[in-house]
């Protein structure tokens, strides 16, 4: 049975043989022609550098429609988190000063106390929910984006956010499952050694053993986490591309990776590292900026008079190092979330290609005329706001019949028929005849 889940449909074994693209050169200098390359990714087994030169290739074209999208997310979030902050702050205001100023030498009563943990407690859910939704956005409109770029498509900032929005459900359960399956075995160790460290601490002779327990705890499940993590990583791309839910998501990216586990563990660190360095590049001039923006009004307070305010250069100055430094960290965290995301998108698209020979399904669907519907012929080169799913809908639509599929039968023409000819005798006078 084929694979046909969104995004392709396997065929032969992906290249790699004699027949596939890579071999060595022959005699007198011959080189085998260069793989196709009808987007941003070459269509061929990636490696490292392919991986590193085809997401900054991404970035390069797309990324007016990924900052767009990152930078709705962000306004969206902070509104609504300012909105449950300010709601919070309003729910307990009567109760902030009884707490935090409360009389000399009196500790805060628990009527006043316990409505303010409760707040507290339940924003910090609310905000952290908020956040994981803003990241299943960014994560949804990645492999948006990337999609429509491996096939040399055009998209735009209404597809894009149209295509996050529709998958972000969906790619919100692939983020918890993964997070509570990756996370179990740390959670397990902690589950341990806190009872431990509570009972060694409580006793009359703390035994030292407690602390030691826990890295001997930590480290065989932080190595089982890591590996749990790198088996699923695939699968926010195999939720989007795909159109697959959670579950399935989640037993693709499994099945996609393995085997090749330390391949990808290792492609994946080396990106993070080259995502966390460059962030720290664009981050780097911000705060350079700020802080010697500073300096000149830092050397005039010790010339301001004891007791007077601060003066206004200060504050000025004050203001302008923040905002470079949040301007700084914005753009810098935007380049790290997008560059990792669709790094590991296209090693989903390298084990399709290894695996599943994606890049013939790729081609032929590229190579198929666009079919007519109705008497309005179809242009043969889709509009810009076409969704990130197009050629997933089209491979998946079971009435429509694809080169990825040439054994399923096309839709029967209907017969022509000619009009039967008048046989009636014209005896009404005042029926009009047909011409």
């Amino acid at each position: 049975m084929t694979q046909n889940a969104g995004w392709g449909s396997t065929g032969a074994p992906g290249p790699g043989g004699p027949a596939g693209p890579g071999g060595a050169p022959h005699w007198g200098g011959w080189a085998p022609p260069p793989p196709p390359q009808p987007g941003t990714v070459p269509l061929k087994p990636l490696g490292l550098g392919d991986v590193v030169s085809a997401t900054f290739a991404t970035l390069g074209r797309h990324w007016k429609q990924l900052a767009g999208v990152m930078l709705a997310v962000l306004g969206l979030c902070l509104l609504v988190m300012g909105l449950l902050a300010g709601v919070a702050v309003a729910a307990v205001y009567d109760h902030i000063e009884p707490v935090f100023d409360p009389p000399y030498g009196q500790d805060p009563a628990a009527e006043h106390l316990t409505p303010i943990i409760v707040a507290g407690v339940t924003l910090f859910v609310l905000l952290f929910a908020v956040g994981l939704l803003s990241m299943a956005v960014v994560t949804a409109a990645c492999p948006a984006v990337l999609q429509q770029a491996v096939l040399g498509r055009p998209t735009t900032f209404r597809a894009t956010w149209r295509t996050a929005l529709r998958r972000t459900p969906c790619v919100l359960g692939t983020l918890v499952l993964t997070g509570l399956i990756a996370g179990a075995p740390v959670l397990a160790a902690m589950a341990v050694w806190i009872p431990v460290m509570v009972v060694s601490v409580s006793g009359d002779d703390p035994s030292p053993a407690a602390l030691v327990l826990l890295p001997v705890l930590l480290l065989p499940a932080a190595a089982v986490s890591v590996w749990l993590g790198t088996r699923l990583s695939l699968a926010p791309a195999v939720a989007v591309m795909e159109n697959a839910g959670p579950g399935t998501a989640l037993r693709r990216s499994a099945a996609l990776v393995k085997g090749d586990w330390w391949r990808i563990f290792g492609i994946t660190l080396v990106g993070s590292m080259i995502a966390m360095s460059i962030a720290y590049m664009i981050q780097m001039p911000f705060q350079l900026i700020g802080t010697f923006g500073m300096i000149p009004i830092m050397a005039e307070t010790g010339e301001v008079a004891e007791g007077s305010g601060p003066p206004t250069g200060m504050i000025v100055a004050l203001a302008f190092a923040f905002l470079c430094i949040m301007v700084g960290g914005g753009v810098s965290q935007m380049f790290q979330i997008g560059y990792t995301q669709l790094f590991s998108n296209l090693l989903y698209v390298d084990q399709r290609i290894r695996r599943e020979n994606l890049a013939q399904a790729i081609l032929a669907e590229l190579a198929a005329p666009a079919p007519a519907a109705g008497p309005v012929p179809t242009p043969a080169n889709p509009p810009a706001d076409t969704p990130a799913d197009t050629l997933a809908h089209t491979l998946t639509d079971s009435d429509a019949p694809t080169v990825a599929h040439p054994d399923r039968p096309g839709p029967r023409p209907e017969p022509k028929t000619e009009p039967e000819p008048e046989t009636e005798p014209d005896t009404l006078p005042d029926r009009p005849k047909d011409d």
